[in-house]
């Protein structure tokens, strides 16, 4: 366990230099202290976890305010468990202050109040992160741990100033943070947050209003970037970090899993992720669309324009008036009271929820025509709610649709899809058409998604009047109880009495029991919404990260020259003309992950179908060339290269990955469609009959992302037939 020996450091002999005392005896002082705070702490809180779970029940509002206390609790003390020693990344000495200032993935202090780490998202941290020679903010040295296994096995220090130079320390500029850049990967995404760079920093901590695209080629840190600039806003900004959170969606679920220590590993846990696939129910189960034709039709926006145009056909002003008679008298709602009641609800209110709305409007404009004073208000709208001429008119003006079968509408009726979808052509409109209209496919995901969102649950009015029934038997029932505690009070101050005020009967009503749906996490609305591998995405699946974030704060994680399907419009046009106007570009051009010998061979394959391709300057080499062979040395190459390597991790990017003659026997290898790499990376990459991954901007995209996957080598098997992967 860390922190057990005297010392956190375990340097290697090479390193035996640097375990000079001189060098290390504070830091040792302030990790003891750390061990020591995060322990104490993490006892206070559980004991006041305890203390809350062992209280009295409560009921409403005050039972939520205690399951939300226990959920804070829980998730500081899951955080403070998962920390050690590591819990801090470095320490930077301030010019004029002797003594240094150590960063921390949270804030900590002692319980004597002395600050033992600042927090990393700290305005305070900035520049331990930022401060470069040409510009130094005040610092007059920082020195960055590399930690493993809860030990030190290295750090290295950069002087500032001259004085920094001539005080004892392990100088050696950014060799180090070079050198760590080769070591070995995992499954998991390697903790780098000790060793963020200026030209990172600044794009995390950038504010979040409006669209901040984060541009970059392979390599140069933009999911790194985008993972942290998600912890650091649920920090920093106070509208994203209490209120709505933050949506992060990758790629595909191999991407996911990759990255899903990375933000508890920041001490976040208010960020949900997902693909967009995985913002619909049926995209766990959905097949690729079959042909690329009826794919892109419903890539655009124009069938999601259908979907709205369906909707507002079904909300309409009745031709005639509705006549609805009560014991009081009869009154009239013409096309003017039904104009108003059905522009009542807001269009962000989903159709089946509005109409409630039309309803209660229609009621209130009907009971205008009476006198109050004449006519018992609520006897009145208990008429008007039973109305059957009023039930039946709002079934006609405003009837409950269902999003699902809307959708199957427009795949099993030509003459439907005609009209809500003129700009269609003939042959597109019977392309579309299907046997099974409900066979769901991944092209579908997007338009599903718009409906449900549009129309809602079918199944809320039915839900809300059950809702309704409940809290009406509810309040019966306790304004029974309390008539019979008034009837029953004979104490001097008549105290009973009380319960008869509208605040007493209003506390008395247990909302947490009546019935209510189920949440969708994914549903939104979101503060902010952050998007890896965005140049992939289609206008119909930008609508659908659009409608969970109203307030249009988006992160944009991408770069146009790994667009499968081209990318001929630049950033600001591109998000411009699907709603996002105004974006702001920071561009990444320093490849920290992949070596000048595979960049060297992968932009002339880029840059054969994209001239312009931005492609970044590696800052490192491997040592290892590129290696040529052909597909049936596939066995002979990863084998060896196991048995050569105790660590690391092999990924084998072909063509036909999903076949079962593919898959992979080994657990430090992974097969993977260059689509399905995105966002990944390698020590050695395999890149199996790259002539099978086709022509044009498609086929180069494949090989040149499958390329640049790899950390160490790349090997490019060439030939007609494809091997299996051996035991």
């Amino acid at each position: 366990m860390p922190g057990t020996d005297p010392t956190a450091f375990r340097l290697p002999e090479r390193l035996a230099m640097k375990a000079d005392a001189e060098l290390i005896a504070d830091d040792d002082r302030r990790f003891a202290e750390i061990r020591a705070a995060l322990r104490s702490q993490r006892e206070q809180l559980e004991q006041r976890r305890d203390r809350l779970r062992l209280a009295p029940g409560r009921s409403g509002e005050a039972a939520l305010d205690r399951d939300e206390e226990l959920r804070r609790l829980a998730e500081r003390i899951r955080t403070l468990e998962r920390f050690g020693d590591d819990a801090c990344l470095g320490r930077m000495v301030i010019e004029g202050d002797p003594e240094p200032v150590y960063l921390g993935r949270l804030a900590l202090t002692a319980d004597d109040g002395r600050r033992l780490l600042v927090d990393w998202r700290a305005p305070a941290a900035e520049p331990y992160f930022a401060a470069t020679r040409l510009e130094p903010m005040g610092l007059q040295s920082r020195r960055r741990y590399r930690w493993s296994g809860g030990a030190v096995v290295d750090y290295w220090d950069e002087a500032f100033t001259p004085a920094a130079l001539a005080h004892p320390g392990a100088l050696d500029d950014d060799s180090a943070f070079i050198r760590s850049l080769g070591d070995h990967r995992s499954t998991r995404m390697r903790d780098v947050l000790g060793t963020i760079q200026a030209d990172q920093d600044a794009i995390i901590r950038a504010g979040a209003r409006g669209a901040l695209v984060v541009d970059g080629g392979p390599g140069t840190g933009k999911t790194v970037v985008a993972l942290h600039r998600a912890a650091f806003l649920r920090y920093a900004d106070s509208r994203i970090g209490r209120g709505d959170g933050v949506l992060f969606v990758g790629p595909n679920p191999a991407y996911l899993d990759f990255v899903a220590d990375v933000l508890p590993g920041l001490g976040e846990h208010g960020v949900e992720l997902c693909t967009l696939r995985g913002l619909v129910a049926e995209g766990a189960t959905a097949p690729p669309e079959p042909t690329a034709r009826i794919a892109a039709l419903k890539a655009t926006g124009d069938l999601v324009a259908a979907i709205e145009a369906l909707v507002a056909e079904a909300e309409r002003v009745p031709a005639e008036s509705t006549a609805l008679d009560t014991p009081w008298g009869e009154v009239r709602l013409g096309r003017a009271a039904w104009a108003e009641a059905i522009a009542a609800p807001d269009r962000a209110t989903p159709h089946n929820e509005a109409r409630a709305m039309v309803l209660e409007t229609l009621i209130e404009i009907a009971m205008d025509g009476f006198d109050p004073d004449a006519v018992p208000e609520a006897a009145l709208r208990r008429a008007f709610e039973r109305d059957e001429a009023l039930a039946e008119a709002i079934e006609q003006a405003w009837p409950l649709l269902d999003p699902d079968r809307l959708v199957a509408e427009l795949w099993s009726r030509p003459a439907l899809l005609r009209r809500v979808a003129p700009q269609l052509a003939d042959d597109d409109v019977l392309a579309l058409q299907r046997d099974d209209p409900s066979a769901w496919t991944q092209a579908d995901l997007p338009l599903l998604d718009a409906a449900r969102h549009r129309i809602g649950d079918p199944a809320h009015e039915r839900r809300r009047r059950r809702r309704d029934e409940a809290m009406a038997e509810e309040r019966e029932q306790r304004a029974r109880v309390a008539d019979e505690l008034i009837a029953a009070d004979d104490s001097e101050l008549l105290l009973m009495r009380m319960l008869r005020s509208d605040d007493a009967r209003a506390s008395l009503a247990d909302e947490a029991a009546l019935p209510t749906a189920d949440v969708d996490r994914f549903a939104g609305p979101f503060a902010h919404v952050i998007v890896d591998e965005a140049q992939e995405l289609t206008d119909a699946e930008w609508a659908m990260l659009l409608r969970r974030c109203p307030s249009r704060s988006f992160t944009v994680v991408g770069d146009r020259a790994q667009a499968r399907a081209g990318f001929v419009e630049s950033w600001p046009q591109r998000l411009r003309r699907i709603g996002l106007p105004d974006a702001t570009v920071a561009t990444l051009s320093v490849n920290y992950r992949t070596p000048q010998e595979v960049m060297t061979e992968a932009e002339p394959v880029i840059r054969a179908a994209l001239p312009d391709a931005s492609v970044p300057v590696s800052v490192r080499r491997s040592g290892f060339s590129v290696r040529h062979g052909r597909v049936d040395e596939l066995d002979t190459v990863v084998d060896a290269w196991i048995v050569e390597h105790a660590d690391g991790i092999v990924g084998i990017i072909r063509a036909d990955a999903d076949a079962p003659s593919a898959r992979a026997r080994n657990d430090r290898v992974v097969v993977l469609a260059p689509e399905a790499a995105k966002g990944l990376e390698f020590d050695l990459v395999v890149l199996v009959d790259p002539a099978s991954l086709g022509s044009g901007i498609t086929g180069a995209v494949d090989r040149y992302v499958a390329m640049t996957r790899a950390t160490r080598q790349l090997v490019v098997l060439d030939g007609p037939g494809l091997d299996t992967l051996g035991a």
